[in-house]
């Protein structure tokens, strides 16, 4: 099973619908919200590149936004 990491805040649509997706189709994941998480926010931005959220870390493959392809692609679904 993959390991998979979501960063986000409470706020963003993309976070919900990125972590609803995720949800549906039986995968495990760590919800890290960025909002009040200041060490993992650098961690993202330091590992993606981006400030913005939805940020995934999918067995150390970062997805920046929701990119339903790629998180296909990552998890074989």
């Amino acid at each position: 099973m993959a390991s998979v990491k979501v960063y986000s805040t409470q706020t963003c649509p993309y976070c919900k619908m990125v972590k609803q997706f995720l949800t549906e189709n039986g995968i495990v994941f760590e919800d890290i919200d960025v909002s009040v998480n200041q060490a993992e926010a650098q961690e993202m931005v330091k590992r993606s590149g981006q400030m913005g959220v939805p940020v995934l870390d999918i067995d150390g493959q970062m997805v920046v936004g929701f990119d339903k392809g790629r998180i296909k692609q990552l998890l074989g679904l």
